[in-house]
């Protein structure tokens, strides 16, 4: 196993998870109910105890089960929090026990569940959430149709659309998923013995969840997002410790394009690959500071956006070479498998210094390599939507030329008093400055005609174009290398500088946006920060719509006068809403609307819509341009779901709060306040007159009385 540095970046974000000191997260996870997971729960439950650790139940739901319930025998249960909910009794797990016990472990079952209205949370994970925060480990179940992710594809197999779900990122960060499962025939069986559900519930279940096909299914799809889960555990270990090396647990594609048109051909035959195997592709394009054709460079946007639409995921890297910016980012992700598409030539600069293809071959290590077919002939070439040619600029051309004539000048009047190598020197200088200012392909043409120059003024005999002395040949070679050079040397950091500037600003704009969100705790003002951000870095129209209280939306911010929004863009937006799915112009649903309509998506709901009016029709075809924006709508969907729930739980407790002022006055109200101060008032009188108290007996008798009726008046006090 190869050990490199690790990355600080890493390091540090592993430092401080750790030093969080939350407690851990134990999943088990099944295909459907009835496969054992709770039972599973209870057995290590039971395994703990012995071993001498503080676990207790918080909340374990049997079912009934004779022999769940007594894996419960000898294991500490905190009762249920019993919560009146329309005229019934409903147990519910208490939170609030849990943390006052505070033990090592704690059983709390059901993941998914929907607390009732009166509890500190409205899901169950949340709780679990809070238990986690305090240190406390926990046990808990979960089936695959809870996942977030699942849902839709639960719906399409089982036509039952699962209400009841969790986020994924929470499932993602447990500790330990445990796979508990049993075969399609001993769940049937399990099921017709009324193991699983008994009476109605039981025939519904069989006529809908426990289909054979269905339950098939439902367990190919839990051992995939087990699979998955697991992958991204060891990318983190590898990350964390630093391997490089690949390690061949499951296949991964990464597909290395070209700006040819003939790339799209190498893109779907991976998409043929990935889809028969069932493998995970990337589909990647390297920025070598190369400069590109505006044409080229909305090729590569449009091949990466159709890669996308393939299900690859899709990145464009940057670095000086390609092959080793491929290779090392294979590592990163794990790749098992570089693809690439074979040339159908081989220019004289890669018979020289060999090609990409060949780099790629030597360095890839464990690293599987595979060419494709690159060119395909008989089939059409990837045409762009609008492919636009780069004028050739005669302007900067004239300008070269001037400034070359210029440095021809100035050499001329220091010819007398400097030598020869020093005017070569002048002449490399206006070289460089020309790569600086206007390009690596002007530079190489100021080099020729800086040789020109000089042989013609400068080398005798002088005014001509012949050379007297062989040794001005090599002079004139070494000088228009050492030109070429400079100028792609000066060009390649001008392109880096570029990239850097625009890296800086997207994580600049990322951070300054993510910062101004946690000022605020006002979900309109939060928006008004997204609409800020968003129009400053895109420079584009946009438009926010939040829902009222029937879920339509309403046009809450943005310029509405100048986009003169119609009736058929509120409906797009409607339409993103209720699916949660980014549609309109360039996109494959709604394609034909003015804006780009994004949804606000948080962990639990839609909080609202942002429409994007880009200026130009090409703008968000870049990938990259378009996971930006989604960054800024996740961010700004977060922090407007955190606002909203913590208002919520401001209402809540001022609700608490409320009920239990009430109840205080109206316990006030029904005591008797008058009787009691009268009774002691006709109590001390009696003690005044001696004469009316015959004996000690009726003495102790009129004390008790006070004291008694004091002490009501003291509970009440106490009770406020």
């Amino acid at each position: 196993m190869e050990i490199e540095r690790p990355n600080p970046d890493e390091l540090l974000a592993k430092i401080k998870a750790e030093e969080k000191k939350s407690g851990k997260l134990k999943i088990f996870f099944g295909a459907i109910a009835g496969v054992g997971k709770t039972y599973r729960m209870l057995e290590s439950a039971r395994l703990r105890k012995k071993e001498g650790i503080d676990i207790v139940v918080g909340y374990v739901e049997t079912h009934k089960r004779a022999e769940t319930e007594v894996l419960l025998d000898g294991l500490e249960i905190l009762p249920p929090k019993l919560i009146p909910y329309k005229n019934i009794q409903l147990r519910e797990f208490d939170i609030d026990a849990a943390l006052k016990r505070n033990p090592k472990i704690i059983l709390v079952d059901e993941m998914a569940h929907t607390n009732t209205p009166q509890s500190r949370h409205l899901k169950r994970w949340q709780d679990i959430e809070e238990l986690l925060s305090k240190g406390i480990d926990v046990y808990t179940t979960l089936n695959v149709q809870h996942c977030e992710s699942a849902n839709d594809v639960v719906a399409q197999i089982t036509g039952v659309v699962v209400r009841e779900t969790i986020p994924d990122t929470i499932v993602e960060k447990a500790d330990e998923i445990e796979l508990v499962d049993l075969p399609t025939e001993e769940l049937l069986k399990r099921l017709k013995e009324g193991k699983v559900y008994l009476g109605e519930q039981k025939e519904r279940a069989s006529q809908h969840f426990f289909r054979p096909g269905n339950l098939i299914a439902l367990r190919q799809l839990a051992f995939r997002y087990i699979a998955h889960n697991v992958d991204a555990k060891m990318l983190s270990y590898k990350q964390a410790h630093a391997v490089s090396n690949v390690w061949e647990a499951r296949d991964r594609f990464l597909v290395g394009i070209s700006s040819s048109p003939n790339a799209v051909h190498l893109i779907r035959a991976v998409k043929r690959i990935a889809s028969d195997l069932g493998v995970e592709w990337i589909v990647a394009y390297v920025e070598n500071f190369r400069p590109l054709k505006q044409v080229d460079k909305d090729r590569v946007a449009e091949m990466l956006h159709f890669a996308e639409k393939l299900g690859a995921d899709t990145i464009t890297l940057t670095g000086a070479d390609i092959s080793d910016t491929l290779i090392q980012y294979a590592r990163s992700k794990n790749v098992t498998k570089i693809i690439v598409g074979k040339p159908e030539k081989r220019g004289l600069s890669e018979i020289i210094f060999g090609s990409v293809i060949d780099k790629i071959a030597h360095k890839c290590g464990e690293i599987d390599l595979y060419l494709l077919s690159g060119e395909t002939k008989g089939e059409e070439t990837f045409k762009l939507s609008h492919a636009v040619l780069v004028p050739f600029l005669w302007k900067n051309l004239f300008h070269i030329a001037l400034i070359v004539i210029l440095c021809t000048l100035v050499n001329r009047l220091l010819f007398p008093h400097i030598s020869v190598i020093n005017t070569i020197m002048i002449y490399l200088l206006t070289v460089t400055w020309v790569a600086f200012r206007y390009g690596r392909w002007m530079s190489i043409i100021a080099s020729l005609l800086s040789v020109l120059f000089f042989d013609f003024f400068f080398v005798p005999p002088f005014y001509t174009f012949a050379v007297a002395d062989v040794q001005y040949i090599i002079t004139f070679a070494i000088m228009l290398f050492v030109g070429v050079s400079i100028a792609n040397l000066t060009g390649l950091l001008k392109r880096q500088t570029i990239v850097m500037r625009l890296q800086e600003e997207r994580t600049q704009s990322l951070y300054a946006l993510t910062r101004d969100l946690s000022k605020s705790s006002y979900p309109d003002e939060l928006f008004k920060i997204a609409l800020g951000y968003i129009q400053e870095f895109f420079k584009c129209n946009v438009v926010i719509f939040a829902p009222d209280a029937n879920n339509r939306l309403l046009l809450r911010f943005g310029q509405t006068k100048e986009l003169n929004i119609t009736s058929n863009e509120y409906a797009v937006a409607q339409w993103v809403y209720e699916n949660k799915k980014a549609a309109g112009k360039g996109m494959d649903t709604l394609a034909g609307s003015l804006g780009i309509y994004l949804p606000f998506n948080g962990l639990e709901k839609t909080v609202g819509v942002v429409g994007v009016f880009p200026k130009e029709d090409k703008q968000f075809v870049d990938p990259e341009q378009l996971h930006m924006l989604e960054m800024f709508v996740k961010q700004t969907a977060f922090s407007v779901e955190r606002a909203n729930l913590a208002a919520a739980e401001l209402d809540a407790e001022s609700r608490i709060e409320n009920e239990r002022l009430r109840d205080l006055l109206l316990k006030t109200l029904t005591y008797d306040l008058g009787e009691s101060l009268t009774a002691i008032s006709e109590a001390a009188k009696e003690l005044l007159n001696p004469e009316n108290i015959n004996n000690e007996a009726k003495r102790a008798s009129i004390i008790q009385k006070i004291c008694k009726e004091a002490d009501s008046l003291n509970k009440l006090n106490k009770d406020k």
